[in-house]
C-alpha cells in the first residue's frame, strides 16, 4: 500500500470515527476536525464559543497539528489558559490540494498520537 493509500484509509477511517462521535454520524469535514482539535487543546470542550472565538480555535489547532513539522513552537498560556504559539518557520506556497494532503495527514498524526486511532 502506497503512502498516499495508508493516509487516504486512516483519514477515512478518522472521519468516520469523529463524525459519529461529534456530529451524529454527518460527515465532519476538514474545517470541522481542525475546530474540534482546537477545542481539544483549549481544553473547554463544553464550553459556548464565539465566531471570532471559533477563528482563533481553529488556529490553535493548526498550530498545534504542525508543531512536529518545525513550522510553529508553543510559547505559553495566556491568562486565560489559550495557548500561544510563535512562528519557526514561515509555511511554503503550497496548492489547495497539497494543503488539503499535509493537514490531513498531521491530523491523523495527531490522533495517533493522542491514542484515538492505531
Amino acid at each position: 500500500m502506497t503512502r498516499d493509500e495508508n493516509l487516504k484509509g486512516r483519514w477515512e477511517g478518522l472521519q468516520k470515527k469523529l463524525s459519529n462521535q461529534f456530529a451524529d454520524g454527518e460527515s465532519m469535514d476538514l474545517d470541522a476536525i481542525i475546530y474540534v482539535i482546537g477545542v481539544q487543546e483549549l481544553g473547554q470542550p463544553h464550553k459556548k464559543f464565539k465566531k471570532d472565538h471559533k477563528i482563533d480555535l481553529m488556529h490553535i489547532a493548526i498550530c498545534r497539528l504542525l508543531e512536529p513539522y518545525g513550522y510553529y513552537e508553543f510559547d505559553y498560556f495566556d491568562e486565560d489558559g489559550w495557548p500561544h504559539y510563535k512562528i519557526l518557520e514561515q509555511l511554503p506556497t503550497l496548492k489547495a490540494g497539497e494543503q488539503s494532503v499535509l493537514m490531513k495527514e498531521a491530523i491523523v498524526n495527531y490522533f495517533i498520537n493522542n491514542q484515538y486511532i492505531d
